[in-house]
């Protein structure tokens, strides 16, 4: 696996969107068309020293302006905070991507949840959705009115759109959100951890679609034994010691791969695997993709039998 191709952008314009949230619209310095993309995906952006990852929210059918909302969290790692108080227009910064694991599958119909900051994939999904044609609803839950963005974009585009400010509704009714669910309707949902878990613990698996910000606390029984790894496109032979991640030991050898929250669930560390059965520890993919071993998240994943694995590294 190599690194992805970096690109230099603009910073555009910058929008307050709600309180707490900016816009940034990013455009190639000459104007160039930018690499294609679909709802759901994000950019890995390089701010203040970090990688993050920022959701695309404007409108694929733009070819020379990429649209991210930023949610300015003082508790943050930092990322949001140099947005906020750093990056200004005329500015440059190196992006990559557009990467996709929260793609819109085809469906007659959607339901749409949101809380938050969660909106800005949603919001161009909800997009997609009314262009196709297809019945869809939203229910947008976040602190207060001021707070949540996109509102008037959302209510410009035709769906049936619940607004819930915590502070005036509580939080969202997700039993009557799903009440009468069709067997067709494709569940989509993103926002800060409790609603993922609370969607999750009512909503059929088959029928959901979720995207993490942050990995969730999990207790793991796991074997964390020692393996090794054939990495069969660069030659090298990685000893992964119970305390490292195939990531850590790869970067240790030499290799370049590519990396950023190193917490399985941004997908930019996704490697073929090639031989071996992986113990998949990601917050990413899917129960099938999961179970299809055809790839895994070097960063937090191991090895799950047979302590080897050959990978496309």
């Amino acid at each position: 696996m190599t690194s992805e191709p970096l690109l230099d952008l603009r910073v555009r314009r910058m929008t307050w969107e709600a309180e707490g949230v900016l816009s940034v619209e990013l455009a190639h310095p000459d104007g160039k068309p930018l690499p294609g993309w679909a709802p759901g995906a994000h950019l890995d952006i390089h701010v203040g020293g970090q990688i993050r990852q920022y959701s695309l929210c404007g409108d694929p059918r733009d070819p020379v302006v990429y649209r991210v909302g930023v949610l300015n969290e003082p508790a943050s790692r930092g990322g949001s905070r140099h947005v906020h108080t750093k990056l200004r227009p005329g500015q440059h910064v190196t992006v990559s991507g557009p990467r996709n694991h929260f793609a819109l599958e085809d469906a007659p119909s959607y339901l749409f949840v949101a809380g938050g900051i969660g909106i800005t994939p949603v919001l161009a999904m909800a997009r997609e959705a009314a262009r196709r044609g297809a019945e869809w609803r939203m229910v947008y839950g976040g602190r207060t009115r001021r707070s949540m963005a996109f509102t008037d974009e959302l209510n410009a585009l035709g769906g049936d759109v619940t607004v819930v400010p915590q502070d005036e509704l509580g939080h969202i009714d997700l039993a009557a959100a799903l009440a009468g669910l069709s067997g067709d309707t494709l569940v989509y949902c993103c926002g800060p951890e409790p609603l993922l878990a609370a969607v999750e613990a009512v909503c059929p698996a088959d029928r959901l679609r979720v995207e993490r910000f942050a990995a969730p606390v999990v207790e793991r029984g796991g074997d964390d034994a020692a393996f090794e790894v054939e990495c069969r496109t660069s030659g090298h032979t990685l000893s992964v010691g119970a305390g490292t991640s195939i990531l850590q030991a790869a970067e240790a050898a030499g290799l370049t791969v590519n990396s950023s929250c190193q917490e399985g669930i941004c997908g930019s560390c996704e490697t073929r695997v090639l031989e071996g059965t992986p113990d998949h520890r990601d917050f990413l993919l899917s129960e099938a993709e999961h179970a299809a071993n055809a790839s895994m998240m070097i960063c937090v994943s191991r090895c799950a039998s047979g302590r080897r694995l050959v990978l496309d590294l």
